[in-house]
């Protein structure tokens, strides 16, 4: 059931046009996909500074023009930055420019300085980018609304590792962005496999300069519905990266739960049912937690797995420790997500990992999925944790966090997947549930990217 607050929230920020900004043609030129078009024909807009690190910003957005028909669709175009210190005089320098043409823009600009205001726009063909009429980058305050963006400052010490965070993979779905009911139609990308090449993409992205991630962690729903063919088949793209348990890591999520009456094919493949996975990381532990029902999308943790998870805990209280599991936890968590409390963990499983935490200072932080979304919620006490949501890979905003360790905390950082096929497919995917998909999903700038000082001088860096 869709929470009544954010339902009319969302249905009025559909009401007001939340698909685009239109840069409107000064007379009607048609072109079509794949063709170079007009200056004042395009429509370039669904701007989104999506990455915000110490030293690099990544924007996104799009390019349109429209058919014959009228009807709006890509148009490829070249990529534009201008941008310099918020503080300087005069026009704005050229700091990156791609001429080939694309209609699905990403631009990375890097040697930025730390925790500097930067002033910025992003053109193709000579228009100028715009927000979409979404909340979410048209709110006060949001570098799309403000065009300045300011840098993080990085925690202190050495950077240790890079830990990648992702969930949602859903290998083997057919349609993107249903909803029980049928009351919105979903999409489908003609090949029919979109979950595997935008696992590909990530995977791929993690391997690229900038990024250097040493670990991976897929937090649930790496299937669509738990088949033998589809456990193997996301567990052959995932070999690629390395190794279960040692380069990458997983937990169950409720899409993987097999279909009625049949064995545990998940289980077979990975790990079984209600096992909690504990794994060891130069001096950092790792514990994925299985919160999934036999049946229905909320989560639970049976009171073997969390006796277990109690005894490890307080065994070594004090040692830095990472928890990963497919639901979301706090009380935030439950009002704030469309589907209500009970999409999330149920509030008596949820008291009692917020107790054990609050006796194990040595847990840092929380990683979660199943909303889709990119959001920081918080606890339901005074402890020092972080409750982390990160949006799917398969669909918009089609990415991953990175979490990079220091010997004095953590810096996180959300990235779309950048190859052209990921971005085209997100890109259609931003207008699922009646364009009300980014308000949902992408999450502010800050809940994107942030820093967390912790002291981690105990950790070591990879061997």
């Amino acid at each position: 059931m869709l929470d009544p607050r954010l339902r009319t929230l969302w249905l009025a920020n559909a009401a007001t046009g939340a698909a685009a900004v239109a840069v409107r043609a000064q007379r009607p030129v048609f072109a079509s996909y794949g063709a170079r078009v007009q200056r004042h024909s395009l429509t370039v807009s669904d701007l989104e500074v999506v990455t915000v690190t110490d030293t690099s910003v990544i924007l996104t957005w799009t390019s349109r023009s429209r058919n014959r028909a009228g009807r709006s669709q890509p148009a490829v175009a070249d990529t534009e930055v201008r941008i310099g210190p918020a503080d300087s005089l005069g026009p704005l320098p050229v700091r990156f420019l791609e001429t080939l043409p694309t209609a699905f823009h990403y631009a990375e600009i890097t040697g930025l300085e730390p925790g500097r205001a930067y002033r910025f726009e992003a053109y193709s063909q000579g228009c100028r980018a715009m927000p979409a009429r979404t909340l979410v980058t048209r709110r006060s305050g949001a570098p799309e609304s403000t065009g300045i963006v300011t840098t993080l400052v990085p925690p202190p010490g050495r950077l240790l590792r890079t830990i990648a965070l992702a969930n949602d993979l859903h290998h083997g779905e057919e349609y993107s962005g249903l909803l029980p009911g049928g009351f919105v139609e979903g999409l489908r990308d003609d090949t029919e496999r979109y979950p595997e090449f935008m696992l590909g993409a990530l995977l791929e992205d993690l391997r690229e300069s900038g990024r250097g991630a040493d670990h991976l962690i897929a937090a649930g729903d790496l299937t669509d519905s738990g088949t033998l063919a589809q456990s193997r088949g996301v567990r052959a793209q995932l070999d690629t990266w390395g190794e279960l348990g040692r380069d990458y890591f997983v937990c169950r999520g409720n899409h993987d739960m097999s279909p009625r009456d049949e064995a545990d094919h998940w289980g077979e493949v990975f790990y079984p049912y209600q096992r909690l996975g504990e794994f060891a990381v130069g001096g950092m532990r790792l514990v994925g937690l299985d919160t999934t029902r036999l049946r229905g999308g909320g989560g639970t943790l049976n009171f073997p797995q969390l006796a277990h998870f109690r005894d490890l805990l307080h065994a070594d209280p004090e040692r830095p420790t990472l928890v990963f599991g497919h639901h979301p936890v706090t009380t935030h968590a439950a009002i704030s997500n469309p589907g209500g409390p009970g999409f999330v963990l149920d509030r008596a499983n949820a008291a009692a990992l917020h107790a054990l935490y609050r006796s194990a200072p040595g847990v840092f932080l929380h990683h979660s999925g199943h909303t889709h979304r990119n959001r920081v919620t918080r606890a339901d006490s005074g402890i020092p944790v972080e409750f982390l949501e990160v949006a799917a890979v398969k669909e918009y905003p089609g990415g991953y966090m990175l979490l990079r360790l220091y010997e004095g905390g953590y810096m996180a950082n959300f990235y779309k997947t950048r190859s052209e096929r990921a971005r085209r497919w997100s890109t259609r995917t931003r207008r699922q549930y009646l364009g009300m998909h980014p308000d949902h999903s992408l999450g502010s700038c800050a809940h994107r990217n942030h820093v967390v000082l912790r002291d981690f001088s105990g950790l070591t860096g990879v061997i």
